[in-house]
């Protein structure tokens, strides 16, 4: 697992929407926005499931995930790739969910990525 520099936590914690690719049992690819990027702590960033259901079944099946953050004005990016878990309860669902409640949405999953790598640019 990749420990994510100040940097790449700076880029993922400033820049939204980004992006992540899922692909199913199958390799058939899937890519989906999300504003809701964070980082967790230094080896692991993740993201609410709004409404994504292509994206959840993807990673129920192929949990291998590539995510982008990019400011197209500045060209400042983070790429992460590494291992999803998909939690569909539980204290961080909560936190998730009491951060989006303010905005009246909810979340149906959190989705909790390893970083295996990552690159800023």
């Amino acid at each position: 697992m990749a420990t994510l520099s100040e940097e790449a936590k700076s880029v993922i914690a400033e820049i939204h929407p980004g992006y992540v690719a899922t692909a199913d049992k199958n390799g058939r690819p899937n890519v989906s926005a999300k504003g809701s990027y964070r980082v967790l702590d230094d080896q692991h960033i993740l993201f609410a499931d709004v409404n994504s259901p292509r994206t959840i079944a993807n990673l129920q099946e192929n949990p291998q995930v590539s995510a982008i953050v990019l400011d197209p004005a500045t060209r400042r990016s983070c790429r992460v790739w590494g291992r999803a878990t998909v939690l569909s309860a539980g204290e961080l669902l909560d936190q998730v969910n009491a951060g989006l409640a303010a905005r009246n949405m909810s979340a149906k999953h959190v989705v909790v990525i390893d970083v295996d790598e990552f690159a800023v640019s």
